[in-house]
């Protein structure tokens, strides 16, 4: 695995790991990779250190760490913890979709009933939304479960 600094269009900044440079650009492509703070897909990779293999050791294994092993039993934990939090997302909420920024201001100004909902909003929105006190949280949803029946 190598560990990426990434950055989206909205300069939040974040890691991915991914199997190599070829697979996080396939799958940046495909536009599988999002923002964990904005869900925006423009994301590009910044300046990092990776590790070099100079060839000055035995040759041999060298045995991972126990931290390692933690790590990606964390890594699992928290994976599986996510897909719970976004499936009580998608059960518990209401898709209106690119109207989000429109009918959250009407709910936080009592035009319309206060209930959960979600959709779609650009950084800017956000901030827009954050600025007047309305209470959002961007949550990026995989691309496989949008458009799926919740």
């Amino acid at each position: 695995m190598i560990v990426f600094n990434l950055s989206c269009n909205n300069d939040h900044r974040f890691e991915g790991w991914f199997e190599s440079s070829a697979k996080f650009e396939a799958q940046r492509d495909a536009r599988l990779v999002s923002c964990p703070v904005c869900g925006t897909d423009q994301i590009s990779k910044e300046l990092h250190a990776p590790y070099v293999n100079t060839g000055a050791g035995s040759g041999a294994p060298v045995p991972r760490p126990a931290a390692d092993c933690k790590s990606e039993q964390q890594i699992a934990v928290f994976q599986k913890v996510f897909t719970q939090f976004v499936e009580h997302v998608l059960a518990n909420t209401e898709d209106v979709g690119d109207a989000f920024p429109e009918e959250a201001r009407k709910i936080h100004y009592q035009e319309a009933p206060e209930r959960a909902i979600r959709g779609n909003a650009s950084g800017e929105d956000i901030a827009e939304l954050q600025e007047e006190g309305i209470e959002v949280v961007a949550v990026p949803i995989p691309k496989n479960r949008l458009g799926n029946p919740h």
